[in-house]
């Protein structure tokens, strides 16, 4: 029966966010009474983001709602987007994953109708589409430098054509954050990618492993670089292409997952903070 969604929420430089964006998680409501286990990475940011996730931390363990729990990972040093979330599933509890960034991108009320399809059973794995968000192209409008958005759609739509194509798949979204799925899905599933390519890597093995992904419209306001965006325009387009293809190739198995070292990750409660 499932009780509780895992939200995986990975940080890193996000201090004029996160404080706003977890508070809209803890307040925001789940259908079917559900709870929420909120599993917080921060990276051991510079700009006083983990200072933050501490106070969060620390109020969740005395006035925490009676539908929320929360977990913290403090990572010595930042390696990617990828390898926080990957943290953050070794610890999750939840029957269902969601995972969520840190800044405000993304709408949390779209969260009932990200959940209820697999709360109807109608879906193992849902994505939520960008694309399908009031019938027209909701990606990236930099009202400053119109050039730089023209770009990275073009180079979106490129990528997700092309995923398409290697997976058999006509998915609108595939690079969506917001990624929710049943947590037996990934299940002794082994993941590598430590940065981005992560989206590429999470939606080719669930694919291959047969489960057929549910997108659904979510809201969407894209922000810039001087916002805060972290995409590398001279690196990760590489490593997106090269985990579309690695991982179409690669023989995917369901493995017992090896404990993390202390060293790499440590475990967040009251007394070390």
């Amino acid at each position: 029966m499932i009780k509780t969604v895992s939200i995986i929420i990975p940080v890193f430089n996000e201090g004029a966010t996160i404080t706003e964006l977890l508070d809209a998680v803890l307040n925001q409501p789940l259908p079917s009474g559900l709870k929420k286990e909120l599993v917080l990475v921060e990276s051991n940011s510079t700009d006083g983001s983990r200072a933050k996730v501490e106070t969060f931390y620390r109020r969740l363990l005395t006035d925490a709602p009676s539908d929320a729990s929360v977990q913290i990972i403090l990572q010595e040093a930042p390696r990617g987007k990828g390898f926080a979330v990957r943290a953050g599933l070794e610890r999750a509890t939840g029957q269902i994953i969601l995972i969520q960034d840190a800044d405000l991108e993304y709408d949390v009320s779209d969260y009932p109708a990200l959940l209820q399809p697999i709360l109807d059973g109608h879906a193992d794995f849902v994505l939520g589409s960008r694309h399908l968000s009031a019938g027209h192209w909701k990606i990236r409008k930099f009202e400053k430098n119109p050039l730089t958005a023209a770009i990275m759609n073009f180079g979106g739509g490129f990528f997700h054509w092309l995923f398409n194509v290697v997976y058999r798949t006509r998915l609108t979204d595939p690079t969506t954050m917001y990624k929710v799925f049943l947590s037996e899905c990934i299940r002794g599933v082994n993941f590598e990618s430590n940065r981005f390519d992560f989206d590429w890597e999470l939606v080719a093995k669930l694919v291959r492993l047969g489960y057929t992904p549910l997108e659904v419209p979510v809201s969407y306001r894209s922000r810039s670089f001087d916002e805060g965006k972290k995409i590398n325009f001279y690196r990760d387009p590489f490593t997106y292409i090269n985990a579309i293809f690695k991982f179409r190739l690669k023989r995917i198995t369901r493995t017992p997952r090896a404990a993390r070292s202390t060293s790499e990750i440590t475990q967040g409660n009251l007394t070390n903070l």
